[in-house]
């Protein structure tokens, strides 16, 4: 059973469990599924300011916190005892497109060329982890939601400002892919 789940499981199991949050959120409570409104929830609970973006009813949004927590403590108990130890499968040509990069360690989940504590205080490490972990957040809130949120929920309430969102993301990460990614992994 546990090879079962050390393995990716497929698109077409994976994608319908997540598409099933949806209604799931919805009929259990009138609940909406995303993940980054939750950092605002942990603010207005942290913060004792007197801010106006966090003085609202954070208290009905803990469903939210304890979402994010179980997510939290499903990754731990996934890296901690349903990873698989061989080194992450890549397709060949992205391989041989990574090593012209200097990226040949897929013993780990992520590159380790890349995402280290050693990288970070690189320019390229820095500029990937820092001021790409900024626009994501900057775009996260200027978007009034994340991927997941207006992707799997805006989109199948048909919410019109999610389709936009979620078209930018889109176009935004193939820019990414293909332009802006290639230049900071050969600086």
């Amino acid at each position: 059973m546990t090879d079962f789940l050390k393995q990716p499981w497929p698109w077409y199991v994976a994608g319908p469990l997540i598409g099933l949050t949806v209604p799931a959120l919805l009929i259990l409570g009138n609940k909406s599924f995303g993940i980054s409104s939750s950092l605002r929830h942990i603010c207005a609970a942290c913060i004792p300011a007197n801010i106006p973006f966090f003085k609202y009813a954070w208290k009905k949004e803990a469903w939210n916190l304890l979402f994010v927590a179980g997510i939290f403590l499903g990754g731990i108990i996934a890296a901690a005892f349903l990873s698989n130890p061989g080194p992450v499968a890549l397709n060949p040509a992205l391989a041989a497109e990574l090593s012209q990069y200097g990226i040949n360690d897929y013993t780990h989940l992520v590159p380790q060329d890349i995402f280290s504590w050693h990288s970070l205080l690189t320019l390229r490490g820095f500029l990937v982890m820092v001021a790409g972990g900024f626009l994501v957040g900057f775009g996260a809130r200027y978007a009034g939601g994340c991927t997941s949120g207006h992707a799997i929920m805006g989109l199948s309430t048909l919410q019109l400002p999610s389709l936009v969102a979620t078209i930018c993301f889109m176009a935004g990460g193939f820019l990414m892919a293909n332009l802006v990614l290639p230049f900071l992994l050969s600086l």
